[in-house]
């Protein structure tokens, strides 16, 4: 396929590009940068493929008039596991990971915040390159937005995310609250945890839309799958001045389904205690201000950047984290983070 090829192209001639299929779509859409230059947002009024990171101190973006477009029907090809990813625990990762979400719980008991989504890295290795890694994710994660970036001066990101930041129709504005999270089971139950962690996420998205908006509508909470995992989804819609986009973006961005609530706080203690730097994971991406199909330009369709790598020569850093709230049990959310670094792992090899 001409997407494959060029995508190819693109990495050994050091030119941006992004791959991505929306979930489930058919349609596989390539947007090829012509240069290497790096561009940057600066009020999101721009049109092309947005890539922002956690803390928005990088906004990147492919823009549609410097890029070539391809979109493609998609051909599914069954990728089957050549063996089992490797499950052995790190047992010092355990040990810091669950000393961070106790010094996060104490800090909620503290009153310095009421929720914080606190991750961790890990390096895997893979002999599979990029391509080979995202026609995996498409045949296997048909529910989500994967998708495969790539600029020479900002790294090589692969992920399935399972969650919408914001999509616009116009003037309708849709997003989610997503949180709490559970290995997937017909009969599964929600804890008061996680229905506490999703309500907040509720709550700050719909306050904040408030501002900009007299029409708010909020869905009752219900359980989605993704992958081998369960969460619970609030649908929340909203009708928006399209001028009003940039503003909407600072004030949610990041939610606390990613950071914490309030976002300040929250955001200081990640910074000063996770020891690590999120870059991407937990930023968002996606058509910003056009669709790619169309080239309609009041039309955007964000995501979250969960479920995700970054990938350097034959090493994968996989990032994967949780929400923190006052009742947290950290070996419990251990094996949450274990449970989300699979649907990633599982991937490469």
């Amino acid at each position: 396929m001409n997407w494959f090829e060029t995508a190819q192209n693109h990495i050994a001639s050091k030119l941006p590009f992004a791959l991505f299929c929306k979930p489930n779509s058919h349609k596989i859409i390539s947007v090829f940068q012509k240069n290497d230059q790096l561009f940057v947002l600066n009020d999101f009024t721009e049109n092309g493929f947005a890539f922002v990171s956690f803390d928005g101190n990088q906004k990147i973006y492919l823009p549609l008039l410097e890029c070539n477009v391809i979109v493609d029907t998609l051909v599914d090809t069954d990728f089957h596991l050549s063996k089992e990813p490797n499950n052995e625990i790190d047992p010092n990762a355990k040990i810091n990971f669950e000393n961070l979400v106790e010094k996060g719980v104490q800090a909620i008991h503290n009153n310095e915040f009421r929720k914080v989504v606190l991750s961790r890295k890990e390096v895997v290795e893979t002999s599979l390159d990029a391509i080979r890694i995202f026609k995996s994710l498409l045949f296997h994660y048909k529910t989500a937005f994967n998708y495969c970036f790539y600029h020479p001066k900002v790294g090589l990101w692969i992920g399935a995310t399972p969650e919408q930041f914001i999509k616009i129709e116009n003037t309708t504005l849709h997003t989610v609250a997503l949180a709490g999270t559970q290995l997937f089971d017909n009969e599964l139950v929600w804890e008061s945890k996680e229905k506490e962690e999703q309500q907040l996420v509720t709550e700050f998205i719909a306050e904040n839309l408030n501002l900009f908006s007299e029409k708010v509508s909020v869905s009752k909470p219900k359980t989605i799958q993704a992958g081998n995992l369960a969460h619970l989804k609030t649908d929340i819609e909203a009708i928006i001045d399209q001028n009003d986009l940039g503003e909407i973006i600072q004030k949610l961005h990041p939610t606390p389904a990613v950071c914490g609530l309030p976002k300040e706080p929250a955001m200081k203690f990640i910074n000063e205690n996770e020891n690590y730097d999120r870059e991407f994971y937990t930023g968002f991406l996606g058509e910003l201000n056009v669709d790619f199909t169309t080239y309609k330009t009041t039309n955007s369709d964000l995501f979250v950047n969960l479920r995700c790598m970054k990938l350097e020569d034959q090493l994968a850093s996989v990032y994967v984290g949780c929400g923190i709230t006052k009742d947290s049990q950290p070996e419990k959310e251990f094996w949450e983070t274990v449970n989300k670094s699979m649907t990633i792992k599982k991937r490469l090899v």
